[in-house]
């Protein structure tokens, strides 16, 4: 596998990856939580196929470099946006609310859209790539459905979240007290709508360029902007994070930890080694929340740890036939 991608050279490859994201097939489908927006694009000699599966307030806007990178590498790639955020259908009266009714409802839409999308059109094994909440979504719809995933690659899990200067005891019973006070689908203590942090404030990467293309494209297509978490997100995410440490997953998973996150707990990826002792862990040293947007050194030895889980998964599966 190769690196086309490099942040000093953004701007001179920005037609290309535009023009990639255009040509890609887009649509929405109906899941079971409602109409989520999602966007594929199969290489002529796609040796393997991807489901992206984003983040938090993320959408499948906020790839496409990355999109465009694995296409240069012969990787079918199909992502979509979670519901409440990104393109897909919103759940409050205020859009830009973080909401789900019920967490295993991500998992259900999940499921959908493989069954639907993906599966009829994948070429060769199948591979989830997942960040963040994505991950925790992931483990989620492993552990449930029969499934055609032959490995899972978790950037940065949401497998428990850092509520900073509230004590997390607190956190869990504030989310509690607000649903049962009919708050479900309000801003939570302390969240608003969104808001462009500056740079030199952000938990997120290291990589000023890659940071502020995201932030440009908020500022540029609105529609995508999704702010702080409601009471109603937060209590389904606590009640979900109690039960990832005890998750079937016979799938073989690959976590890659950022040393300096400060928006997921790490603790809780060592915790989950220890009940799926078959899963590799690595942390990435030096780096931020979102690995997969981070500098060029840091996002490239995740590449690599990637690029290779899939060729080793896939030489298993074509020497085993299934």
């Amino acid at each position: 596998m190769n690196f086309y991608s490099y942040s000093t050279q953004l701007a001179q490859h920005n037609s290309d990856i535009e023009r990639h994201w255009q040509r890609s097939e887009q649509g929405y489908l109906k899941a079971p939580s409602g109409k989520l927006f999602y966007s594929y694009h199969i290489p002529k000699t796609a040796k393997y196929s991807v489901v992206l599966v984003n983040g938090r307030i993320e959408s499948a806007w906020k790839y496409q470099e990355l999109l465009w990178e694995l296409a240069q590498n012969n990787i079918a790639v199909f992502t979509y946006d979670h519901i409440g955020q990104g393109l897909s259908e919103r759940l409050t009266g205020n859009a830009q609310t973080g909401y789900v009714s019920r967490f295993t409802d991500y998992g259900d839409d999940l499921n959908a859209f493989i069954e639907k999308v993906v599966m009829p059109r994948q070429k060769g094994p199948l591979f989830i790539l997942a960040h963040s909440m994505g991950a925790a979504i992931s483990c989620d719809y492993l552990s449930r459905y029969s499934h055609p995933i032959s490995g899972a690659f978790l950037s940065a899990p949401m497998f428990d979240i850092n509520t900073h200067n509230t004590p997390y005891k607190l956190a869990k019973w504030l989310a509690k007290i607000g649903c049962w006070l009919g708050l479900g689908k309000h801003y939570a203590v302390g969240q608003s709508n969104y808001f462009p942090v500056p740079f030199e404030e952000n938990q997120l990467t290291h990589c000023h360029i890659r940071y502020q293309r995201f932030r440009s494209l908020y500022q540029n297509e609105a529609e995508l902007c999704l702010g702080g978490v409601s009471y109603g997100w937060l209590n389904q995410t606590f009640n979900f994070i109690e039960k990832i440490p005890n998750l079937i997953i016979q799938t073989p998973l690959f976590i890659v930890s950022a040393e300096q996150d400060e928006v997921v707990d790490n603790r809780a990826h060592a915790r989950f080694i220890e009940t799926h002792p078959d899963a590799q862990l690595r942390t990435i040293a030096n780096a931020k929340h979102e690995l997969l947007c981070e500098t060029d050194d840091i996002r490239q030895t995740v590449l690599k740890e990637f690029y290779q889980f899939c060729d080793n998964l896939g030489l298993t599966t074509k020497e085993t036939g299934s």
